[in-house]
């Protein structure tokens, strides 16, 4: 049971991200690299989500019918994208001024996405419950990990799945992500991200094996310097990674 007073909140996390909020969708600005994951992230997702249930993933609304949640939705970098392949997309961040980025945007778009200034635990308080529940580049972010994927799990329906994408905790990752993206190639502001909240990919299994969920896919995301891009490798789980799992 988890308690009321309970949060996944970090205060200094959300005053870092809201300082940033209007460059959300400034492909050259601070959020450079989620742009540069996006085409990946989104393929994975809708790949997954699709045989998960059943559907054409070539399809022009693969997911129409089904009702997703984005964790952490920041300016609405994925949550747009799903709800115009068709599904019903609920955005929630705990950053009041990333969710008004986000809502402010879609209206200039047209793209139909419930925008909420909440968090994934007051959604469970709620009663909610998703098809698939989404958390990319979150879970490195949050106060409390566990109450946090008590969470996620709580939220899904019970034939539902769980895409997660965070940061693995290795030397690699130290160089990658903290002293190259934020140091060297200032892709993030210093600060942006704190290695030691870093996940290895069995801490996260084992924190979903807790809540009730299997893994049953972990997949690397690689960057390529020569061409400026990521992709899919299964076999490279060094720096970041993407995940999936189910009950």
């Amino acid at each position: 049971m988890m308690s009321q007073t309970a949060t996944t909140v970090d205060p200094g996390e959300i005053q870092r991200f809201s300082a940033i909020a209007a460059e959300w969708w400034d492909e050259a600005g601070k959020f450079r690299p989620l742009h540069k994951l996006n085409p990946v992230r989104l393929e994975y997702l809708r790949d997954r989500i699709c045989a998960h249930f059943g559907r054409d993933p070539l399809a022009p609304q693969p997911l129409k019918g089904l009702r997703l949640v984005d964790i952490g939705c920041g300016g609405g970098l994925l949550s747009e994208p799903l709800a115009r392949m068709g599904a019903d997309v609920v955005g929630i961040d705990a950053a009041e001024r990333n969710v008004k980025t986000a809502a402010t945007h879609a209206m200039e778009t047209g793209t139909p996405v419930d925008y909420r200034h909440t968090t994934a635990e007051d959604l469970v308080a709620a009663g909610e419950k998703f098809d698939a529940v989404l958390s990319l580049e979150v879970v490195e972010h949050v106060a409390d990990v566990p109450l946090f994927l008590d969470s996620l799990a709580a939220l899904l329906k019970p034939e539902g799945l769980l895409v997660m994408a965070t940061l693995n905790r290795t030397p690699k990752s130290y160089l990658m992500a903290i002293i190259g993206a934020e140091y060297v190639l200032r892709w993030l502001p210093r600060g942006t991200h704190d290695w030691r909240k870093f996940l290895k990919p069995s801490e996260l299994a084992a924190g979903l094996r807790a809540t009730g969920l299997t893994v049953r896919e972990i997949m690397g995301l690689v960057y390529s310097p020569f061409n400026d891009t990521f992709r899919l490798d299964a076999r490279d789980l060094d720096v970041n990674y993407l995940l999936w799992a189910s009950r």
